[in-house]
């Protein structure tokens, strides 16, 4: 049996947003659910605060001299792009919207095998 305690967290919600809720049967679950699926997208760098301390923006600075960020053809998202897998991938790039294969650490996020 898990002992962990639930914590109950409350938030203020403005008629809009209670509006659009209504019909949601578990309310709870659905906000739950849509916190844990934000998380899962958040920068692993600012952890979506959406500003880079200077120790960070230096870090990134030296990581972008072999990286770029450029945009798929497919879904016009960015993506990071490795300088040096860049030379190997020519031609072999494949759009790829799989979990698994995103978290790859041998699979650019274009789909590039490196």
């Amino acid at each position: 049996m898990d002992k962990t305690k639930n914590e109950i967290i409350t938030f203020k919600a403005d008629s809009s947003l209670l509006e659009a809720m209504k019909g949601i049967s578990n309310r709870s679950e659905f906000i739950r659910n849509a916190i844990l699926s934000s998380l899962d997208g958040v920068c692993p760098l600012c952890k979506g605060t959406g500003i880079l301390t200077p120790y960070q923006k230096s870090h990134l600075d030296k990581f972008l001299n072999d990286h770029s960020f450029e945009e798929c053809e497919k879904c016009n998202e960015l993506h990071l792009i490795c300088s040096n897998r860049r030379k190997e991938a020519v031609g072999k790039r494949e759009h790829t919207t799989d979990k698994k294969t995103l978290g790859d650490p041998h699979i650019c996020s274009s789909g590039d095998k490196g």
